[in-house]
């Protein structure tokens, strides 16, 4: 198992990012665009909510996958969870925190932990391949994010 943690300064309210980083039509859009990542199933576009499904289809390593995710924790605007039901990983738990800062900013907080398949060998591919690989994959989308959430012409 392993565990990847970023943290990113907004210079917006904790609404408004936490409204963004669990908007499903903005997360198809901050995400590293030849993934082609999109949702097909559950809540496809909008926020979503406690107890919510959503089924992304991606192409990572040339392979097209599809993961679904439950919000299994949900605590507006501070922390919401989203934990795979369905996908190619033997588990992952996505922990989205938020911690509102002075002078209307916010700290996002991610902790992903996962687990890959096939034992000993996923073992290995967790960290020479997918640690990284899922760090520069979420500090891509928070980049994104937070330059989405700066913007005054976004309404939340």
């Amino acid at each position: 198992m392993v565990e990847v943690r970023t943290e990113l300064v907004v210079h917006a309210s904790i609404e408004r990012c936490f409204d963004l980083a669990r908007d499903i039509t903005v997360h198809t859009q901050t995400v590293w665009p030849h993934t082609k990542e999109r949702a097909v199933d559950g809540v496809t576009a909008g926020v979503i909510g406690a107890g919510e499904l959503v089924t992304f289809e991606a192409v990572h390593f040339g392979v097209r996958q599809r993961l679904t995710s439950k919000i299994t924790e949900y605590e507006r605007p501070h922390l919401f969870v989203d934990q795979m039901q369905r996908g190619a990983f033997k588990s992952l738990r996505h922990v989205h925190e938020f911690e509102a800062l002075d002078h209307g900013r916010t700290l996002m907080r991610d902790v992903l932990i996962f687990e890959a398949p096939f034992g000993p060998i996923g073992w290995l591919v967790e960290r020479i391949v997918l640690k990284s690989y899922m760090r520069r994959f979420l500090e891509y989308r928070n980049e994104r994010l937070k330059q989405l959430a700066e913007r005054e012409s976004y309404i939340s």
